[in-house]
């Protein structure tokens, strides 16, 4: 255990800056039982208030984390994490600041709105960020499946971790292992307003991972799988998460260069959420604002194939993005953002609405240290209605991709490059693995070109079906 306090003491609240590794401090916890989160954030806007500000918001960010890494059977890492921060934005008439802190001592905490208010006084005039009125604050707040109470013990993580491990290892021409890890975590999120909003949410995660190597030849392959949900009883299990993993490992041996042309590329629904999350970024209410999408004048117009639905639902049951609230206390909902490969709409929050002369949608999200800004929150495409095999049975050449990295894409023009591995495809079947590729094509065209199979994978906060797109540029020998 390393334990770092400030002054060793409790005084009337919390007063320790802690790293905490496997259990946390007795007298820490007593400390923290002293002050509820709702009291601290009171303390926060009032604080703000003494201080001079107009107006204010804070948010708390409570963290506990646990996970296990083991290599080869045997643990290399357990670690427990707990974190305990906040918040704080100021307004002075139209100029603002935002500022972080883990040190929430009532001393700390009126030092912290005395600099938050004295940047606030310097900073320039913002006449587009503000606090949400009150009519537009949510008065009701939904009811979702988000936390799961089944908490798993250190000896339950590795039993998991190991599970995935051993399942890998047990397929022959697997040589070694990079490992298996199993994590938990809670998050609870705080956030409350000076003019009445207060609510909070809290949220759950577990995940289980192996990662394995083999060797052909005197090269080496490796590849991995992994799964993660609010639910543990969601996740696949540790076999299958092992075997997944041993299977695309020693399908890459004798991984080759694909032939440079123009070709049908199929994204794997591994793979496929990097391409929705390029639609995402191009209807952010910022980008659109500032002038920076390749879509910014496209509202109401055909952007995507006919059928090609794009969702973001904050509402969804056991999501990892779901929310009952933003990140300025407006209310959240479903919306098609497109529809029938229409634009509908923008993602904004209020500074970016106020700048395009619009209402904010519910969707800011905002971090301890900065204000607010647009995001999704479970954004997906719609599945398809055919099978993956069927999406590729009709490609006499293509290039399935299974991994990415790297990324060149210019959100102001819309041209789109990544580097990419995965498998050769020959007259409709995946003929051989292939490495050392970049595909490329204009990100205007691509969401015009989108076939979907019906594979998509749910428990992701940004997910799609696999995709197939006619026409892009491979570039390999």
């Amino acid at each position: 255990m390393v334990i770092n306090a400030l002054d060793g003491s409790c005084k009337d609240g919390y007063s320790f800056a802690l790293t905490v590794e496997m259990t946390r401090s007795l007298q820490y916890v007593k400390c923290m039982m002293k002050r509820t989160e709702q009291s601290l954030i009171s303390e926060l806007l009032d604080a703000a208030k003494s201080a001079g500000a107009d107006g204010a918001d804070a948010m708390l960010a409570r963290g506990e984390g646990t996970s296990i890494d083991l290599r080869l059977g045997k643990v290399e890492a357990s670690e427990r994490s707990e974190d305990f921060d906040a918040g704080l934005r100021v307004f002075v008439g139209q100029r603002n600041a935002s500022i972080s802190t883990s040190q929430l001592d009532s001393d700390n905490i009126k030092s912290l709105a005395q600099r938050a208010v004295a940047m606030a006084k310097i900073a320039p005039d913002d006449p587009y960020a503000r606090l949400a009125h009150t009519a537009e604050l949510t008065k009701h707040l939904p009811e979702l499946e988000m936390y799961d109470e089944n908490v798993p013990t250190i000896d339950d993580l590795t039993d998991i971790a190991r599970g995935a491990e051993e399942a890998a290892l047990s397929h022959k021409g697997i040589t070694n292992s990079e490992g298996g890890s199993a994590s938990h975590g809670v998050t609870n999120i705080l956030i409350a307003t000076s003019n009445g909003f207060s609510a909070d949410y809290k949220r759950s995660s577990n995940g289980v991972s192996a990662m394995v190597i083999a060797e052909q030849n005197g090269n080496m392959e490796r590849d991995y799988d992994y799964s993660a949900a609010v639910f543990a009883a969601d996740m696949d299990s540790p076999d299958k998460v092992g075997n997944t993993a041993a299977t695309r490992t020693l399908a890459r041996l004798g991984a080759i260069k694909p032939p440079t042309g123009q070709f049908p590329v199929v994204y794997d629904k591994r793979v496929s959420a990097s391409l929705v999350g390029t639609m995402a970024g191009a209807i952010n209410g910022a980008a659109i604002a500032r002038g920076t999408s390749f879509l910014k004048d496209r509202m109401g117009e055909q952007v995507a194939a006919s059928g090609l639905t794009f969702v973001d639902d904050p509402l969804r049951p056991r999501g990892m993005g779901s929310r009952l609230f933003d990140g300025e206390g407006l209310a959240v909902k479903r919306r098609e953002m497109v529809k029938d490969g229409v634009l509908q709409g923008w993602f904004l929050d209020i500074a970016s609405a106020t700048k395009l002369g619009l209402s904010s949608t519910g969707n800011a999200s905002r971090g301890l240290g900065g204000p607010p800004s647009p995001s999704t929150s479970n954004f997906y495409l719609e599945n398809g209605d055919i099978s993956f095999d069927e999406l590729l049975a009709d490609i006499d050449a293509g290039f399935l991709v299974t991994e990415m990295m790297g990324s060149s894409v210019d959100m102001i023009t819309g041209d789109y490059s990544r580097g990419a591995a995965g498998f050769w495809i020959e007259k409709g079947k995946i003929a051989h693995p292939v490495a050392e590729a970049t595909i490329a094509g204009n990100l205007k065209d691509i969401f015009m070109a989108i076939t979907r199979a019906n594979d998509i994978d749910m428990r992701k906060s940004t997910s799609a079906p696999s995709l197939r797109v006619d026409g892009m540029t491979v570039a390999g020998s």
